[in-house]
Parts: C-alpha cells; sequence; structure tokens
C-alpha cells in the first residue's frame, strides 16, 4: 500500500469537503411576542407572580364540594340558589342524592359487522383522586380503572387474543374529552362497545360503582347506535371555575401573596398540582412600584363576554401544544357561552360559606390546559386594568408568554358535553 504525503491528503480532503454540496439551514421561525405596551403595561402580574396568585388559596375547600358533588350529594345550583338539573341530549336529568334518571331510546338491532353493542356512558369523577383520565402505566387513571372495570363484558374471542398477547383482559373505551390531573367531571361521556348481547345495563353500571366508590359515579347508561362517538359527535363542551377568594380578601379584591421558597424553586413550580416550567423574564422587568393586589368579579365577566359569538385561537390560549400549532393558519374554537359572577360557595365542615367567583365557558371543543389559561388570563388582565377586549388582542401574538400561566386544575369542572345544538337556557350564569 503506498502512503501518500499528509500534506496530499489534507488537500485531497478539503477538495472532497468543498464539492459536497451542503444543505441549507432550515429558515428561522420568527415567533411575534405580544407587546403589553398599553397604559397597563407596567401594572400587568408577570408569570412567577400570577401563578403564585392563582395556587395561594383554599382550594381544599373547592376539592371537598366537588367530591359531595361527585357522590350525587351537592349541585352547582346551590352557588347560586337555583333548582337542581342538568341537561343530556336533551333528557333532562334531576339530580339529588338518592337517584338520577335518564329518558334514552336505544339503537335499532342490526346484523352482520353492525352487530356489536354500543353503549354510552355519563359519568362523574372526582379530579383529586386521580392522575387525569388517559390510561398511563404505573398511574391511577380514570380511563384505566374505566377499561378494567368493563373488562368483564369483553366477547371471547377478543378475551382470547389479550390472553394469548399476555396483556389485561380490558375494555377499550372512547372518551369525550380526556381531563387533566385534578380535573373534575360531571357529566363526561365515554363509551365502549362489545359483541357480546348479554349485557345489561345495570351490569356495567354497577361495575363501575363498585370499583372506585365516593370517587367515581355513574350517571347513566344506554345502548346507541355504532355511529355515535363521544368525541367526534359532540357539539360543545360546557366547563366551571371556582375561584375562591382568601378569609382576609375584601369584597371584589384579592391580596396578593408572597413568594414561598416551597413553591417556586430556580423558576420552576413544584407541587402535586405544580411542576410547570414558567420562562419569565423577571429581571428585565422595570422597576416600579407595587402592582394592583385587586381585581373585580364584573371585569373578568366583562373581558369574558367579549369571546361569545367569537372564534379563539388555539395558538395562543393552549399551553404545552406542538409547536407547529404556530405555523399556518390558526386552529379555532367557537365560543358560545363566557360569563364570570360572584357566588358563595358552602362548607359543611365549618358551617359557613366562602366567597367564591364562579366562570362558565361553552365552546365546541377546548385543547389541553385551555380553559385553566383562560381563567387565568382573564384574571391577570382585570387586576392590570386591561381594555374590555383584551383577550382578543392577545390572538396577535403566536408566543404563548404573552398569556398567564395555567390556573390550578383543582377548581375546574367538566359540567356537560353536548349532542344537540347548544342552548343558553341550559346555562347557570345568565
Amino acid at each position: 500500500m503506498i502512503k501518500q504525503p499528509a500534506a496530499l491528503a489534507a488537500g485531497l480532503r478539503l477538495r472532497n469537503q468543498m464539492e459536497i454540496p451542503v444543505p441549507p439551514s432550515p429558515p428561522r421561525k420568527d415567533y411575534i411576542q405580544y407587546q403589553h405596551n398599553d397604559a397597563c403595561s407596567l401594572s400587568r402580574w408577570t408569570a412567577k407572580e400570577s401563578y403564585q396568585f392563582m395556587y395561594a388559596r383554599p382550594w381544599e375547600k373547592v376539592n371537598d364540594f366537588y367530591s359531595d358533588m361527585v357522590n350525587g350529594c351537592r349541585s352547582l345550583s346551590e352557588l347560586f340558589g337555583k333548582e337542581t338539573y342538568a341537561v343530556h341530549d336533551g333528557a333532562e336529568i334531576v339530580q339529588d342524592c338518592d337517584k338520577s334518571e335518564l329518558i334514552s331510546v336505544p339503537a335499532p338491532d342490526r346484523k352482520g359487522r353492525w352487530a356489536r353493542v354500543t353503549f354510552k356512558i355519563v359519568l362523574s369523577y372526582h379530579g383529586s383522586s386521580f392522575d387525569g383520565w388517559q390510561k398511563q402505566p404505573g398511574l391511577n387513571t380514570v380511563q384505566g380503572l374505566i377499561e378494567r372495570s368493563l373488562g368483564k363484558f369483553v366477547d371471547e374471542k377478543k378475551a382470547q387474543l389479550l390472553k394469548e398477547k399476555k396483556l389485561p383482559i380490558d375494555a377499550c373505551s372512547v372518551v369525550a374529552g380526556r381531563t387533566d390531573k385534578g380535573v373534575t367531571a360531571l357529566g363526561q361521556v365515554c363509551s365502549f362497545y362489545t359483541w357480546r348481547k348479554d349485557v345489561k345495563v345495570r351490569e356495567i353500571e354497577d361495575a363501575i360503582n363498585g370499583a372506585a366508590p365516593g370517587q367515581t359515579r355513574v350517571i347513566s347508561v344506554s345502548q346507541v347506535s355504532r355511529n355515535f362517538h363521544p368525541n367526534f359527535s359532540a357539539k360543545w363542551r360546557h366547563y366551571f371555575y371556582i375561584f375562591p377568594f382568601n378569609d382576609d380578601d375584601k369584597t371584589n379584591e384579592c391580596k396578593t401573596p408572597f413568594l414561598d421558597n416551597d413553591v417556586c424553586q430556580d423558576g420552576q413550580f413544584g407541587g402535586e398540582n405544580g411542576g410547570n416550567v414558567l420562562h419569565d423574564d423577571d429581571q428585565n422587568e422595570p422597576e416600579i412600584g407595587m402592582k394592583p393586589i385587586s381585581f373585580e368579579v364584573s371585569r373578568v365577566n366583562q373581558l369574558l363576554h367579549q369571546l361569545e359569538g367569537k372564534l379563539l385561537s388555539y395558538r395562543i390560549f393552549a399551553r404545552d401544544t406542538k409547536a407547529s400549532r404556530n405555523i399556518g393558519p390558526p386552529t379555532e374554537c367557537f365560543v358560545f357561552h363566557a360569563r364570570a359572577a360572584e357566588a358563595y360557595l358552602p362548607c359543611p365542615k365549618s358551617g359557613t360559606s366562602m366567597r367564591t367567583m364562579c366562570i362558565e365557558l361553552v365552546a365546541n371543543r377546548f385543547l389541553r390546559k385551555m380553559v385553566r389559561v383562560l381563567v387565568a388570563t382573564a384574571i391577570r388582565e382585570a387586576a392590570a386594568g386591561a381594555d374590555e377586549d383584551a383577550l382578543l388582542k392577545l390572538m396577535d401574538a403566536t408566543c404563548r408568554r404573552a398569556t398567564a400561566p395555567p390556573a390550578p386544575p383543582d377548581g375546574l369542572c367538566l359540567c356537560n358535553v353536548g349532542y344537540t345544538e347548544f342552548d343558553r337556557k341550559n346555562c347557570l350564569l345568565p
């Protein structure tokens, strides 16, 4: 083998590198940072301050109230002194501590590949008792509980297939919308199917209710057409958020809490419901005086009311979604109803009531953490004294740092999923 001189070898390598075409670098993504240059820009909370304000609340009282609701002993209507009722698919459900009724019509009998039976399940569950809806290994999720409970109704062919693969015999469920950890549901809708014809509605209800008493409760079970899909067939989602005031809060205002080292460390907020990393440029904030420490519930209502009948962009109000959603035309949802009002939460343990702000949102769909981002941002803008159209102006941005961090999941509740045209009469807040 003939060795080439080092200089010659280096020259050949350099020539080869020059002949190889270098791929062009990908174009840089220019995110539009919303400039808060209005009159209240210096009064607006930073992400860290907003997070502190939202989490320093007596959320345990809200959790207790939601737990009583899941067990059928409380109702959201009690907050406003109204009659207790809810609507599913146009059929009224009378809810009290003893019973819940649903009038439904079973799907017609079919043959061949349409012979499988599909069941629609409306259930409630306490958010703090689970690690969210979606089934995940090693976590206590609502989907995992439901599918294990319904495993006894799986047909023989599927059960044998699961045994051969050494998998647990669980049913397969589809849900109207996956809720985050800590979010309660009062009218979540899911479905599952089986080729067994001997499955009774009562058996499904007993199987789920017996899996986690006090944490889940079946409102209704009905047989529906195979065409039914809990998610794609839904026309609107109804969410409710309860924001509690502290005992020392004055009327129509709340004080900003101090920063606790246990709450924030190195820019990452911990806790059971935390874990969100906030990229906050607090060090770049100008030196200013004390920021406003109060907000009016009526102002929050004015900000949210501007969203009604509007298309709301996902790319600014939905957190933790793919960056590709910031490119191209925005994906939007239509807001049917958005209101806020003051209410008093009953506290049976102390025999008193607690002043709260209730926010009601209805839209055709929401993305992950979208409702919580809307709640926190509306409160932040109300405290800063922003204009009524502040939430609409935020849609001009693509950087999600323009909005506030998501509000705690403890106050959020999925009230209902609708499969008929939206009727404003079903809302609690006029």
